[in-house]
């Protein structure tokens, strides 16, 4: 008798435990699936952006294209031409020449140089950057970087995986650095114009 009058209490006890799990699942506030997407400043003035894109590894670089399309999307930039070169030591010319046309507010430029047994891929990719860098500080067009030379890269499907989604981050790294140093310096010239100290 007393081993039933414990059962039923257990069961009991477990019953109510189920009915204010239930009620607190019910009460619970609603949380989306999908947090909402972060709302980005809007620009002053229309921003238009050249992307320029080796061809060379165009399968892992255009991951790079793709996500930074949708994330300076999502920062209100949505004039964005592409340019495609043969490979990353073609950027910096075209950049310079794109930078001289004032038609565009900011130059991006994407490529993948890789250690081809010949050269010291080092030494391109370095020669790139500087030329980059140049180009920015002689026409005042900010260009940003994402060509980037790997330590280490085989032609295996392992690692063109990993620098596609690396090409990925890079994509939307690039993307929000480009979106804020365009609201940075649409701010700075407006100090400027009006003659406020920064």
């Amino acid at each position: 008798m007393n081993q039933m009058l414990q059962d039923t209490e257990v069961q009991d006890t477990e019953v109510q435990d189920a009915e204010v799990q239930i009620s607190q699942a019910e009460s619970a506030p609603d949380t989306p699936a999908n947090p909402p997407a972060p709302e980005h400043p809007h620009f002053a003035k229309p921003q238009r952006v050249a992307f320029v894109q080796s061809s060379w590894h165009r399968d892992v670089v255009e991951e790079c294209r793709i996500s930074f399309l949708k994330e300076i999307g999502a920062r209100h930039i949505t004039n964005v031409d592409v340019f495609e070169v043969p490979g990353s030591f073609e950027i910096p010319l075209h950049a310079q020449l794109l930078a001289k046309t004032r038609r565009y507010t900011a130059i991006v430029a994407a490529g993948l140089v890789v250690d081809g047994g010949i050269y010291r891929h080092e030494f391109v990719a370095d020669t790139v950057i500087k030329a980059l860098m140049d180009v920015q500080l002689r026409t005042e067009v900010p260009v940003f970087s994402a060509v980037l030379t790997p330590q280490q890269f085989h032609e295996t499907e392992v690692h063109y995986e990993f620098f596609r989604k690396h090409f990925v981050i890079k994509g939307i790294e690039v993307a929000e650095a480009c979106a804020n140093t365009l609201l940075s310096l649409e701010r700075l010239r407006g100090q400027v114009a009006a003659g406020i100290p920064g």
